[in-house]
């Protein structure tokens, strides 16, 4: 039974219920204490142990109920009718036998055995379906069955003809049970491979071209990938392991052991936790990737500590608390009517967003701050106050530049693109998830 619990796991990791290995021991432990008689103790049980939320406790049940549901084969009454004389015989097949006997339990056993050994739960694609029905037909004992069909008519009797047509509809009926299990099994096992797939689909798609719906899943992309750049850099790295001894407090600790190291210390390195602030045009010329902008900036609000968050068109304003306050839905749809926010929706103006910047918020800059530019440079052909962003580049850390735009385009027309890049320490395009992350990645690897 221990594979059986195994193998849900397996379904509901699929379904996106997050199962860390000590849940799963727990989830064996619940199941080992409360048994498999009775089906709703075995539910509430693992229920407790897997699901954290009310939302994985709904995929849970819903797998739950998929993954340990009877495999009922067809009503007997609507299962092909033998002749009344007809009695299974010890030369005919044990699946010929069952299917004369009308065995839907044996049928059943013998179906779920054959899967098992077939390894059902490794099917990913749809392409796999009817390879899978093959191999469970011939598991169950297909062969045979063939076999006594053909036999039976080559057989001139009327009986054994009759016989043959009923083992005939009942191998018909078989195959569609099959067909029917092995849908079932699918959409339960197959949908982290269909999973990996969306997710690899969405990150390869130009930001411009993504949909209402893509957005949630889109969201814990993101989030997942901006996650460990609060854990990488806020840990305490020990070197201890590494073999780092630090000789001066050493000697100085052990001085009361007159020289003798009892208690070696060993060099800590302690990254500060990330300092970023972020500032986001949102003007009709990035309209198609502003919300995906926005998105990335409430994920980065969510997983990074210390980050101050900004949006800014015709002025410059600070939204650092709607992403504290609403939910991500509640929040984008706030920013994007922008209510409220004191915000401009004029022409877009560069110049005037770095000189409210300059004049409000230059204080939250420092020499440990990441400084975040998510836009397009378009500005009109106004003053890009090239300087303020020379002091940014000087008083911060480093200033990163993402540009929904190839670099084809930086600088044509009304981009000043180009009279930016000698105060960005990094400008790159942004145009899907997968230029994201890289950037994501050479923030952690810059430290």
């Amino acid at each position: 039974m221990e594979q059986v619990l195994l193998d849900l796991i397996v379904a509901l990791r699929g379904s996106g219920v997050r199962i860390s290995p000590s849940e799963t021991m727990d989830a064996m432990k619940a199941a080992a204490l409360v048994g498999y008689e009775d089906r709703m103790v075995l539910q509430d049980s693992l229920s407790a142990a897997l699901a954290k939320s009310r939302y994985e406790k709904e995929i849970f049940e819903t797998c739950f109920e998929s993954y340990f549901s009877f495999d009922g084969f067809s009503d007997p009454e609507k299962q092909p009718s033998f002749p009344s004389a007809t009695t299974p015989d010890a030369e005919d097949s044990p699946l010929t036998r069952m299917l004369l006997a009308g065995d839907n339990t044996g049928l059943s056993i013998s179906m779920r055995e054959a899967a098992k050994k077939e390894k059902i739960r490794e099917i990913y694609f749809f392409t796999q379906k009817s390879l899978y029905v093959q191999r469970i037909l011939k598991g169950m004992g297909l062969e045979g069955l063939n076999q006594d069909i053909e036999s039976l008519s080559s057989n001139q009797s009327a009986q054994s003809q009759q016989t043959a047509g009923a083992l005939k509809e009942s191998r018909d009926l078989l195959f569609k049970e099959i067909k029917d299990f092995v849908e079932r099994q699918f959409s339960l096992f197959a949908a982290s491979a269909t999973e990996e797939i969306l997710d690899k689909y969405l990150k390869d798609m130009k930001l411009s071209n993504l949909e209402q719906r893509d957005f949630h899943r889109m969201h814990a992309i993101i989030k997942r990938m901006v996650k460990p750049i609060n854990d990488y850099r806020s840990r305490r790295r020990k070197r201890a392991k590494r073999g780092s001894l630090d000789l001066k407090t050493t000697l100085r600790e052990n001085i009361a052991y007159q020289g003798l190291i009892f208690k070696p210390q060993w060099k800590t390195k302690k990254i500060d936790r990330p300092d970023m602030v972020a500032l986001c045009d949102v003007s009709r010329s990035v309209e198609t990737v502003a919300r995906f902008m926005l998105l990335f900036l409430y994920s980065l609000n969510e997983e990074v500590a210390k980050i101050s968050s900004f949006i800014f068109c015709s002025n410059l304003v600070e939204v650092s608390h709607l992403f504290d306050k609403y939910d991500v839905d509640e929040a984008l749809l706030r920013l994007q009517k922008r209510v409220g926010l004191g915000i401009h929706l004029g022409r877009t103006d560069y110049g005037q967003a770095f000189r409210d910047f300059k004049e409000n918020w230059l204080d939250k800059v420092t020499n440990k701050t990441t400084v975040l530019i998510l836009g397009d440079a378009r500005n009109n052909y106004g003053n890009p106050e090239t300087g303020i962003l020379s002091l940014l580049h000087k008083r911060g850390k480093r200033v990163i530049w993402l540009n929904p735009e190839s670099p084809p385009f930086w600088g044509t027309g009304d981009s000043d693109m180009k009279k930016y890049l000698p105060f960005c320490s990094t400008a790159k395009e942004c145009s899907s998830v997968n230029h994201l992350e890289r950037v994501v990645g050479f923030l952690l690897r810059t430290g």
